[in-house]
């Protein structure tokens, strides 16, 4: 009877959360088996966006100065995805200092910035992962900034 109990509410959480766009946290699929991963051989060779800044490898670039770049996401999660990320490397947002904080402040304002020029007036997300459990699996700092639509609630 108790096992019976047990399978019903394992059944209407799996239900409830696939009703609410969650999937299963196990596995080594999609983005959070490309954190697992990443964090394994993070500081190990140069990162993606080390390529981008020195075109190396193509992207479409929004905005650029001495300090930053931002750039379409290549995997848009929304109608707008673009990245803002600092030129000199950070591996992620748990490693700056005190004396990043105006680098960080410039990272914000510019994601502000290119929001307004991407049209997204109605809002936006912005998203920080940090580390493995955070789903990051590009070890260099970078915002997400996501918009065009409605956004739910909660995420993740």
């Amino acid at each position: 009877m108790a096992a019976a109990v047990l399978a019903r509410g394992w059944a209407r959480a799996w239900v409830a959360g696939a009703r609410l766009g969650q999937r299963p946290l196990s596995g080594q699929d999609g983005e959070v088996g490309k954190a697992q991963r990443a964090a394994a051989g993070a500081g190990t060779e140069p990162t993606i966006f080390s390529r981008i800044i020195a075109r190396t490898v193509p992207a479409t670039i929004l905005y650029e100065d001495e300090e930053c770049l931002a750039f379409r996401d290549v995997a848009p999660q929304a109608p707008v995805h673009f990245l803002v990320i600092p030129k000199r490397p950070i591996p992620r947002l748990s490693c700056v200092e005190p004396q990043d904080a105006q680098l960080l402040g410039h990272l914000m304002v510019v994601a502000a910035r290119t929001a307004k020029a991407e049209g997204l007036e109605d809002g936006y997300r912005l998203v920080i992962n940090d580390g493995k459990h955070g789903a990051q699996s590009v070890y260099h700092l970078h915002l997400h900034v996501l918009g065009g639509r409605q956004m739910g609630w909660p995420p993740g």
